[in-house]
């Protein structure tokens, strides 16, 4: 018997890196979950098949599509009782040579988009009684990162959102909570070490020299803080919290 047995759980951007570590974790719990990424590829085929879930394709940043995919979810599982809001596009450029509409593209995905996510998802938890919503920020939503300023700005949004829903939905048993990684081993870093000019390989390196852990993390570690704030029996305590899987480089929240 698993700690998420029969909830119906449906993980955002989870064809890769967290995402999809959260979704094998959820249903290693013993949750139905539903997987959500952008593209319905081979990518998306084989995390379903890994977890025994079902496929929830949609582009986040198009409102029609999110709300036709919660339908579909709906239909085929029952109300959402977990939302996983992890899907995230990072470009990084320095804050003048970036074009607008890049840098207003990560806002409407990381943002915007699970907005409109969680909109279409919370009139099922209403009826339903009760729900959880673990949004996926990032340590440099906290303490902000040169060349990420998009991203970075996208990332603190999600937690004025995170904090604020946690205080409006609370008191009905929808409890909101959020998980701030720090630097993990994730496809996203290709971007960190193609901004650096440098091999993947050495950008690993590079951060791990900064956490006191002494490496960085794995999608794997931030999906078991993901898993613990989706239980009922936790989620009520942390509502509106932060926790900080970073391996130490920084130990604060805003």
């Amino acid at each position: 018997m698993g700690k998420l047995d029969g909830v119906v759980a449906l993980v955002t951007g989870a064809a890769q890196g967290i995402g999809k570590a959260a979704a094998v974790r959820l249903a290693n719990d013993g949750a139905r979950v539903a997987v959500n990424a952008r593209v319905d590829d081979e990518r998306l085929a084989a995390v379903v098949k890994e977890c025994g879930g079902v496929p929830a394709p949609a582009d986040i940043s198009d409102p029609d599509q999110v709300r036709g995919m919660v339908r579909d979810v709906e239909m085929r599982l029952g109300p959402v009782e977990v939302l996983v809001a992890n899907a995230a596009r990072m470009t990084m450029k320095p804050f003048l040579e970036q074009d607008p509409a890049e840098w207003w593209n990560q806002v409407n995905i990381n943002l915007g988009g699970h907005v409109d996510v969680i909109g279409a998802v919370l009139p099922g938890m209403r009826k339903f009684g009760r729900g959880r919503i673990v949004i996926v920020t990032s340590y440099w939503g906290i303490i902000g990162w040169e060349n990420a300023t998009g991203y970075a700005c996208s990332k603190s949004g999600l937690i004025a959102l995170g904090r604020s829903l946690g205080r409006e939905l609370g008191p009905e048993g929808i409890y909101t909570s959020l998980v701030a990684p720090g630097v993990i081993d994730t496809p996203q870093l290709e971007v960190d070490a193609k901004d650096g000019g440098l091999p993947l390989k050495e950008m690993h390196k590079i951060y791990a020299q900064g956490i006191p852990a002494g490496r960085i993390g794995k999608a794997e570690e931030v999906a078991g803080a993901i898993a613990f704030l989706a239980r009922e029996d936790v989620a009520p305590v942390y509502v509106g919290q932060i926790l900080n899987p970073n391996g130490g480089e920084i130990r604060c929240s805003m």
